[in-house]
């Protein structure tokens, strides 16, 4: 709910098991069991066998202890479907989606919570040609896993084999190397880069370091407990503190999984996913790398992003919260830009997935080329002033309440034309969600205050 900029709706149809991104819990809790992660193999492996030579799987994980357990409930499920497995261990989410299609397998695996801490732990998917699987697909695997399908499954002779990738992480720093500008170095720039003790702790400092930097590392030493513990781009206080004290051009935070950034300026300012994404356009628009006219981002995004990109003759489209969903846009609107503030951001002409390690090098291509400091060109606009507040519940939706509309009513004719509130329920947690943002500060403290207070008694009533 908003009014700034176009966008699209939220996504439809009732889903027992997968959310906003794939399936995610409390690991060895429902629905991240050994159960229904094989029920899940088992299904997906029957509905992307559709040929009649091998199929393969390619599946990946982050550094949480439960990963071995669900990673051997899922292998057991695809390997009874019929399909054959390569494993390539502790990978980025965006890792899997390349190889996914770089080694033409019918699917892919990434097993991870992403920026959540390490008690939970989920699952996505990707499809043959990297991208994450629509609604309508999960709605099927879903349904397929609600039927006795022990009849489809492989004979004796038909089992899969499970195999092991050693190269594959060696595959994804020349990929990810090969984005960056030719004849550009990262020579003479120090960079801390906080892996969150995440996915990406091998891969993240080699890539930096092979194209020349000095690379300081944090958050790079996982022991299956301690991602996202502290650090990350959920967590950027560590890398603030690194960055100053070591006098670093800049600082590069992942999250569990590598999918998304945030940055740091010398100064140790933060760089959110909106900065660069204003930062990214403008700079692909002037090498005219910009497909169209058009940058994606979700409804989540700054209104001061949206007058950057009105400046610069671009439009900001708007959609609902979650990367696939910007994914899904791009591909209609044809455009190669876009992400979500929140970090994710998608380079199309890279990647079929939001990949941290990717838009940094943007970034830092920029800083090379310009010589300018990253305070200087990663500070695109001033934002308007934002406040979110999270709501917990528990048992029905209040998103659901008949006088919901009536909240919405309220808060956005007190915002008039100058402001926006968003309200949504969370994909992964029992949350309600309360953005607002508008030119003065002290109407979005009050409006943000009194919705919430209004939820609240929607939940107590």
């Amino acid at each position: 709910m908003g009014k700034a900029g176009s966008q699209v709706g939220e996504p439809v149809g009732e889903r027992a098991y997968f959310g906003t991104d794939g399936i995610r819990g409390t690991a060895n809790a429902w629905p991240m069991t050994v159960e229904v992660a094989q029920k899940l193999g088992q299904a997906a492996g029957l509905y992307f066998s559709r040929r009649q030579n091998r199929h393969t799987v390619v599946v990946g994980k982050d550094t949480r202890l439960s990963g071995y357990m669900i990673e051997c409930a899922l292998v057991a499920g695809f390997l009874s479907a019929g399909m054959d497995v390569t494993l390539v261990g502790p990978l980025p989410t965006p890792a899997i989606a390349f190889l996914t299609r770089s080694l033409r397998a019918d699917l892919g695996v990434m097993i991870s919570a992403s920026h959540n801490p390490y008690t939970d732990n989920g699952i996505k998917l990707f499809g043959p040609d990297g991208f994450k699987l629509s609604d309508a697909v999960e709605l099927e695997i879903e349904n397929l896993m609600g039927q006795d399908i022990s009849a489809r499954l492989a004979t004796p002779g038909r089992i899969g084999k499970a195999s092991r990738l050693n190269d594959a992480a060696g595959r994804y720093i020349e990929n990810v190397k090969a984005s960056f500008p030719r004849g550009l170095r990262l020579d003479g720039l120090k960079i801390v880069i906080d892996c969150a003790n995440g996915s990406g702790y091998r891969v993240a400092p080699a890539a930096l370091w092979e194209l020349g930097a000095e690379v300081i590392r944090l958050g790079c030493s996982p022991d299956g407990l301690n991602i996202n513990d502290g650090v990350g781009s959920t967590h950027p206080q560590a890398l603030q503190e690194a960055v100053r004290k070591h006098g670093a051009h800049c600082g590069i935070a992942l999250d569990g999984d590598a999918d998304r950034l945030l940055m740091v300026d010398e100064n140790g300012q933060i760089v959110d996913g909106d900065q660069i994404l204003a930062l990214i356009a403008t700079s692909w628009k002037k090498r005219r790398q910009l497909n169209g006219a058009e940058v994606v981002a979700t409804v989540m995004s700054n209104m001061g992003l949206e007058a950057c990109l009105r400046e610069q003759g671009l439009e900001l489209y708007r959609t609902a919260v979650g990367d696939r969903y910007v994914v899904e846009r791009m591909r209609a609107g044809g455009g190669n830009l876009g992400g979500e503030q929140s970090g994710h951001v998608v380079l199309s002409d890279y990647a079929t997935t939001g990949d941290g390690l990717l838009a940094a090098l943007q970034v830092l291509a920029v800083m090379v080329e310009t010589g300018a400091p990253a305070s200087e060109v990663c500070q695109m606009f001033s934002p308007y002033p934002q406040l979110l507040r999270n709501i917990r519940y528990q048992g029905a939706n209040p998103m659901q309440h008949p006088d919901m509309p009536a909240i919405c009513q309220w808060a956005e004719a007190r915002l008039g034309d100058s402001g926006r509130l968003v309200l949504r329920a969370s994909g992964t947690e029992p949350l309600i969600r309360v953005m607002v943002e508008a030119r003065d500060e002290a109407l979005v403290r009050e409006v943000v205050e009194e919705v919430s207070q209004r939820i609240e008694g929607l939940i107590t009533a």
